[in-house]
């Protein structure tokens, strides 16, 4: 009988380190294959685009006649997170937890003022300086003092933090609507929202967190990355895009075209039925002329596919009167329709909403009140007023 299939001692050991290294392999796989299974649970299981990715395709020419170059757009969509951890929060319950960042400066000052019992020449005085301090403005604190001594002489008992509150209140005015003008979610009728602002105001920022507020209001949304000037920007709203759930429309070439890019995000958002568009726009050197025929560049190619029914303009609070200089040059670009004031929880004394609302005739929609991702909130006049007073 042949025995020469029988293995020797030194086939044995061959066989079994062959055999350990190929079980040892299979493990790896399938460990790996769970890993990344649980990663994506996580975020959401990434859906195959529509159309896939666009490589190049011309887009038309642009509102002054000039073929736009090629933009690269990436789809980036996930199942919206459905883990509790990862849910947005209410947008209606952010501002009652942030308002208590809105306190200091304002609310002390005042508190030393009316601790007196009496408001004499001197009161008086120092009340006009607190506001003027506290970024309200000449105009709008005139107002408020001539307010105040009209109430107080009307009604002697009154107390007069409280006529003060009532007084800010007033002129805060809670009866603008500050709601955002996007449709309703799954009409399958777009709408666009561009957001304007100079750089550093946290703007694109300020974009992925509106994005995420939709989001949980169950509005499909595209993002546009329309500032191609900064690298970083669109990379910075491409991981926005992947932590919420949405696409986003971005060139990779630094320095592109952002008119492009806007038409191919609105074009995008119209073909595929979204609710919402949002475009980031550039915001470096906001007082030279070429980003405002820029800026409007953008507004011009967009109105092709449907006119922006939002214009918003981010501010940095901390800035004070000096964004009101900012508020004005783009006010002449754009019809803004809206106001964000971002960095309100830093050294911001309050009153720059106020005096921007002045000077624009614009409400103010929301505030950032910190760096996490839901602390964009929707701005509650009487919140604020509350806030402020450290009420």
């Amino acid at each position: 009988m042949d025995i020469s299939w029988i293995p020797g001692d030194q086939d044995v050991i061959v066989a079994a380190i062959t055999g350990v290294a190929i079980i040892g392999g299979v493990a790896a796989s399938l460990f790996a294959k769970t890993r990344n299974r649980r990663d994506l649970d996580h975020y959401g299981t990434p859906t195959k685009p529509p159309g896939g990715f666009a490589t190049g395709e011309d887009t038309p020419a642009d509102a002054d006649g000039e073929a736009s170059p090629s933009v690269t757009s990436l789809d980036a969509s996930l199942e919206t997170p459905t883990r509790g951890g990862d849910l947005p929060e209410d947008p209606d319950s952010r501002f009652a937890r942030l308002r208590s960042r809105l306190g200091g400066g304002l609310g002390v000052s005042l508190l030393s003022v009316f601790s007196r019992g009496k408001l004499d020449a001197n009161a008086w005085d120092e009340l006009e300086e607190t506001l003027l301090l506290a970024d309200v403005g000449p105009a709008a604190t005139d107002e408020i003092l001539a307010t105040l001594k009209s109430r107080l002489t009307r009604e002697p008992d009154v107390e007069p933090r409280r006529a003060l509150h009532d007084a800010l209140l007033k002129i805060v005015d809670p009866s603008l609507d500050r709601s955002l003008a996007l449709g309703t979610p799954g009409a399958g009728d777009t709408t666009t929202a561009i957001v304007v602002g100079v750089n550093g105001v946290g703007k694109t920022t300020t974009v992925g967190k509106i994005a995420r507020v939709l989001v949980a209001e169950h509005y499909s949304v595209v993002l546009g990355a329309a500032d191609t000037f900064r690298a970083a920007a669109a990379d910075q709203l491409e991981t926005w895009g992947a932590r919420v759930g949405v696409s986003v429309v971005r060139s990779h070439k630094e320095g592109a075209d952002p008119a492009s890019v806007a038409y191919e995000a609105a074009d995008k958002a119209r073909s595929d039925g979204t609710d919402v568009l949002l475009v980031d726009t550039a915001g470096r050197l906001q007082n030279k002329a070429g980003l405002m025929d820029e800026l409007g560049k953008i507004v011009r190619v967009v109105s092709k596919v449907r006119p922006p029914s939002e214009v918003l303009l981010v501010l940095d609070a901390t800035t004070g009167q000096n964004g009101l200089s900012q508020a004005r040059i783009f006010g002449e670009v754009a019809a803004l329709t809206g106001i964000i004031l971002t960095k309100m929880d830093g050294t911001a004394k309050g009153g720059i909403v106020i005096a921007v609302q002045r000077e624009l005739g614009v409400p103010v929609k929301f505030l950032g009140l910190g760096e996490g991702v839901d602390d964009l909130a929707p701005f509650d006049p009487q919140q604020f007023v509350d806030g402020l007073l450290g009420d």
